[in-house]
């Protein structure tokens, strides 16, 4: 067998990959001589594996789950302390996958092979979700759309402004980013939102943007601004639906709200 391909792990997993795929400054124990896995590393990461087909994710914390993502990325060391340093930074499962390149990148540990892991898992994440709603009504799958704009942009740390364009009969059929901005602003122009729903020929909007700071709450320049896209819509025969503004643990509906 080529020596940069072993399989010695209890799972059949590459032990370690060849050279150049994984990070070399990752925290924690090289390989014993003969490239194999210090025993406590290789039983752990079976025990870890046992308990997650066995019981899923909901029985393990999110550093558990990020060393499971992460064994893939670093198969010759110890990936605990790397898991641990990414939650400290981060605060939680969902902040470390999110997080922005270069942040990442200045935690020690992390290279290309665990930035290429972790937004994987990202973009799986946001596929799934966003299948959900496209192409379905969305006002009788909200709870789907509420997650899907929960699961791309609760965790940004800058402005993002979107919007979902709808049939007649209400069915999504696109998702644009229409704008990014910095951690509190993002430029918007109602124009271009208003000719982009004419080129897709759709008869409504949702308009969702995220709070970076975490806080929901409209601001006077995010009420001002919608209310100029639903007049400009409004001339050309759109409806504005709603207007919602995704922080970290909550949304703020401008239905809801009364603002609309």
């Amino acid at each position: 067998m080529c020596p940069t391909h072993a399989f010695n792990d209890a799972a059949g997993l590459p032990l370690f990959a060849p050279p150049g795929d994984e990070d070399e400054t990752a925290p924690g124990p090289a390989l014993a001589v003969g490239g194999r896995l210090p025993s406590y590393i290789a039983d752990h990461r079976k025990r870890l594996r046992a308990r997650f087909m066995e019981g899923g994710a909901g029985a393990m914390p999110d550093y558990e789950l990020l060393e499971l993502i992460l064994f893939r990325a670093i198969p010759r060391q110890d990936v605990k302390p790397l898991a641990r340093a990414l939650i400290d930074a981060f605060g939680d499962l969902n902040r470390v996958i999110t997080a922005p390149l270069p942040r990442l990148m200045e935690v020690n540990g992390v290279g290309d092979a665990v930035v290429m892991e972790l937004k994987l898992v990202e973009a799986a994440a946001q596929r799934m979700a966003r299948a959900r709603v496209i192409h379905r009504p969305v006002l009788s799958s909200w709870a789907a759309l509420l997650d899907y704009c929960h699961t791309t942009m609760a965790h940004r740390e800058t402005e993002q402004f979107r919007v979902l364009y709808l049939d007649r009969k209400n069915v999504l059929i696109a998702d644009e980013e229409q704008a990014r901005g910095t951690v509190d602003h993002v430029p918007v122009y109602p124009r271009e939102v208003v000719k982009r729903a004419l080129e897709l020929n759709a008869s409504a909007l949702i308009l969702v943007h995220n709070h970076p700071s975490g806080d929901p709450t409209p601001s006077e320049a995010d009420i001002g601004m919608t209310m100029q896209i639903r007049d400009a819509a409004e001339v050309m025969g759109i409806t504005l639906h709603d207007h919602l503004i995704v922080g970290k643990e909550r949304e703020v509906s401008f239905r809801s709200e009364g603002y609309l």
